[in-house]
C-alpha cells in the first residue's frame, strides 16, 4: 500500500486558550437594559477540537428569545461571530 506524503499539520489560525478575552456578536443586555445585538467581550471558558465555551458577566440570549442561564454561549472555531477584542481609540 502506498503512503500518503505528509509535508506539514494544517495551519489552525484560530488557536484560541482558556482564559483569553474574545468579542462574540450576540444577543444581550446594553447598559439601558434593552436587548441589543452586537458585539459583547467575554471569557473563553473551554476550548475543545472544534467548540469554543464562552462566557460572559451581562445576560446573554440565544437567537430564539430565551436567557442563556449560565451566561455561556458555544461557537465554532472558525465562527465569524467570534473574534479577538479590537483595540479602541480612548
Amino acid at each position: 500500500m502506498a503512503g500518503i506524503p505528509f509535508t506539514s499539520p494544517p495551519e489552525k489560525d484560530n488557536d484560541y486558550q482558556v482564559g483569553e478575552v474574545v468579542e462574540v456578536l450576540c444577543d444581550h443586555e446594553d447598559e439601558d437594559g434593552d436587548r441589543v445585538h452586537d458585539w459583547l467581550e467575554g471569557v473563553i471558558v473551554q476550548v475543545d477540537e472544534k467548540l469554543v465555551a464562552v462566557q460572559f458577566p451581562e445576560k446573554v440570549f440565544l437567537t430564539d428569545g430565551w436567557m442563556v442561564p449560565d451566561h455561556v454561549l458555544w461557537y465554532p472555531q472558525d465562527s465569524d461571530n467570534l473574534r479577538r477584542p479590537r483595540k479602541r481609540s480612548r
